[in-house]
């Protein structure tokens, strides 16, 4: 690979300031993924990155995906570098030194000067960590991250049919087709057609999931924004709310105003087996994966919860837990909510980290 010159100022990439960039453009929803980053950077190689120019059109031929990144690339470049003296200018660059310390402090045993060889681990270190003990810069870079998710769907047949090269024989097309041309030239073949299955998020929001609520409702955004049609979300605590319509917006942030305003029961108690059985009177989950996230700490009636977990199950393909403490290897079922739904369960699984949301696209991927 051939090295820029030397003695050219600006042909270099200041490549802190344009992977902070990047990064704003991801948090705004523009499609930037690390191959598209990596695009960037080799353009700018090429280019004079302290003509905003260069930098503008560079950007927005190898970081925007489609027509509708262009008016959130626009505003980001704008906002973000400020005019042409902010292209290398100190308020950009404080700004992403600002980020670096912060995840800096948050990996034990890193060494001064070695912040851009060692920024993939401490990615790796965050995807790990309990977002309930991460600081705010660094859970907002863990949301970002989210943000960016895009969580696969397990499929499944419906009733609908389609032409097929192989299949069953279509006996009414077969018929039409020897009717119009006097033979049976043909034998026409059908299948049924697939379609993403049904998945029913619960969000308990109640006071012991509130480190861990803003996290799991931003998860849930990324479920809804790859499968707005087949994905619905409820949040449970003392009340049952649907919040589906809130978060089909792109925008995280916005998504996340609007279901902030729709809960009415914030940080209050748990009666799942209450909502459950509200759900359930009013709603069907036949044939859908049902998720549950939540601690398990059910001040209702434990035995109701039990009855509404076993009608769950006969309507449910599956049924999940999510609980955060699952996370840690000495952790153990022993609330009277999870005693109640352990029977039940297809899996229990943890929801503490990003890692652990990872894991769980992929159990609905392959459910």
């Amino acid at each position: 690979m051939t090295e820029p010159a030397p003695d050219k100022p600006g042909v270099s990439p200041p490549v802190a300031t344009m992977t902070g960039f990047v990064r704003t453009l991801r948090a705004a929803g523009v499609a930037a993924d690390h191959e598209r980053a990596q695009g960037f950077l080799r353009a700018l190689e090429h280019l004079d990155a302290g003509v905003p120019g260069d930098v503008y059109w560079a950007g927005r031929l190898t970081l925007c995906a489609g027509p509708d990144d262009l008016p959130r690339y626009d505003r980001c470049f704008h906002a973000y570098f400020g005019g042409a003296k902010a292209v290398a200018g100190p308020a950009a660059t404080a700004s992403v030194h600002r980020y670096t310390a912060t995840v800096a402090d948050s990996a034990e045993g890193e060494r001064d000067g070695e912040a851009a060889p060692a920024t993939a681990s401490r990615t790796e270190v965050l995807r790990h960590r309990d977002v309930a003990r991460l600081t705010e810069a660094e859970r907002a870079e863990v949301h970002r991250m989210l943000a960016m998710l895009r969580a696969g769907r397990a499929r499944r047949r419906s009733r609908r049919y389609e032409s097929a090269h192989r299949g069953a024989l279509d006996r009414r097309r077969t018929v039409r087709d020897a009717l119009k041309k006097g033979e049976v030239a043909m034998l026409r073949r059908r299948r049924h057609t697939t379609r993403p299955r049904r998945v029913v998020l619960f969000v308990d929001v109640s006071g012991s999931m509130s480190p861990y609520a803003e996290t799991l409702l931003r998860f849930a955004h990324a479920l809804v924004r790859s499968e707005p049609r087949a994905t619905r979300v409820f949040s449970v605590g003392t009340r049952l709310t649907a919040l589906t319509a809130g978060l089909r917006h792109r925008d995280p942030g916005t998504a996340l105003d609007e279901v902030s305003r729709a809960i009415p029961d914030w940080s209050g108690g748990t009666r799942l087996g209450e909502e459950l059985k509200e759900f359930l009177s009013r709603h069907s989950a036949r044939g859908a994966i049902a998720v549950i996230a939540s601690d398990g700490w059910e001040r209702g009636d434990p035995e109701l919860l039990r009855a509404q977990m076993a009608r769950l199950a006969r309507q449910a393909h599956r049924v999940l837990w999510v609980n955060p403490h699952k996370g840690y290897e000495d952790y153990q079922p022993l609330t009277g909510g999870m005693r109640a739904a352990l029977p039940y369960l297809d899996a229990l699984v943890a929801g503490h980290s990003l890692a652990a949301y990872e894991e769980l696209t992929e159990r609905l991927a392959h459910a």
